[in-house]
């Protein structure tokens, strides 16, 4: 395969079912290549020379339907395009996987970058790199004060109960991978079921909402949100708590894990929170709780890469320390849900 033509990509097939469905939308010979960072859907952009545009698909060989819904994406974009929420322009949905192999959707291209560590964001400086965290902040609001019926998302998901599912859910996951004592998660887990928050009023939830899932153009300003995989109706707090858990230092040299949070000038979880609360107007007084589900569900997926590291199921390198790298979060989860 050339770089021109990345596995699970026919641009001959693409090109003719753009110009089936677009008409006069592509003006030259497609090239295509793997946009990398997507850790599950693969992404590639797409040119004819002149414009650009991204292709999702779900993963090469055999998924399940649910994991990797593109008609589930295509439709969360498409319903948000209209409102002040930025996000791709969608081009078209293709369930026939005689096409690319599996249903993808097509999106426009935009341009912007995903900060994903604090040395990416240093030269921006602090007062830059402040500017652009407290705008993920702000589009967050902007995201969670979209009416689901209004946009035609009142059936995206089922905000009733949704985080005692969240929670049964995530501890399912955590059984699914455990060939291993780990002091204190079952503690954390029983704990946050216990102390289950109220929920507020449902919106559409991002589900990984954070600063590496957004490009952000030369003005510091967000250009679109992207990774919407994981969206669904539910509680708000949850992207919020997700938020306050990567803005806080991890303060581990050797870490794998890459947050921006010790970028001079980012912003700390308090003024996060407090942004947040000023802007949406919602009770936030439980966020310790919702934080520290973001360090459980955290802990639960690095134990579920390091049990496929144990099985040898990891290709690629810093797996080997994934391992020793959970302890720290259950404890995080732990001492923040005290805090709370």
């Amino acid at each position: 395969m050339s770089p021109d033509h990345p596995p699970g990509l026919d641009l001959d097939q693409l090109r003719g079912l753009l110009d089936r469905e677009r008409p006069g939308l592509v003006n030259g010979p497609l090239t295509g290549r793997l946009i990398e960072g997507g850790r599950s859907n693969l992404t590639y952009a797409v040119s004819d020379g002149t414009a650009k545009w991204v292709v999702r698909r779900p993963p090469l060989g055999h998924v399940l339907a649910t994991a990797h819904d593109m008609k589930r994406e295509h439709r969360v974009i498409s319903a948000l395009h209209p409102t002040a929420v930025p996000v791709p322009r969608p081009v078209l949905l293709c369930e026939d996987e005689s096409v690319l192999g599996a249903p993808f959707y097509v999106m426009e291209f935009v341009d912007g970058t995903p900060y994903r560590t604090a040395e990416q964001l240093a030269p921006l400086g602090p007062e830059r790199t402040r500017d652009a965290v407290l705008g993920l902040v702000d589009t967050l609001v902007e995201l969670h004060s979209v009416d689901p019926a209004e946009v035609g998302l009142a059936d995206f998901g089922r905000p009733e109960g949704f985080l005692d599912r969240q929670l049964r859910r995530w501890g399912k996951q955590l059984d699914a991978s455990r060939n291993r004592e780990l002091a204190g998660i079952d503690e954390l887990h029983a704990a946050l079921g216990r102390a289950l928050p109220h929920s507020p009023a449902p919106s559409v939830v991002h589900g990984d909402y954070r600063l590496d899932n957004v490009l952000i153009g030369t003005d510091d300003r967000i250009k679109a949100i992207l990774d919407w995989e994981m969206s669904t109706l539910g509680d708000p707090l949850t992207d919020l708590g997700l938020l306050v858990m990567y803005s806080a230092p991890l303060d581990l040299p050797s870490s794998p894990i890459s947050t921006t949070a010790s970028a001079a000038g980012h912003p700390d979880p308090a003024e996060i929170v407090e942004r947040y609360a000023a802007r949406s107007g919602r009770d936030v007084s439980a966020v310790s709780w919702y934080t520290a589900f973001a360090w459980f569900k955290l802990a639960v997926i690095l134990e579920g890469i390091h049990y496929r590291y144990t099985l040898g199921q990891t290709v690629g390198a810093g797996f080997d320390r994934i391992g020793e790298l959970v302890p720290f979060f259950i404890e995080h989860g732990l001492t923040t849900l005290q805090e709370g």
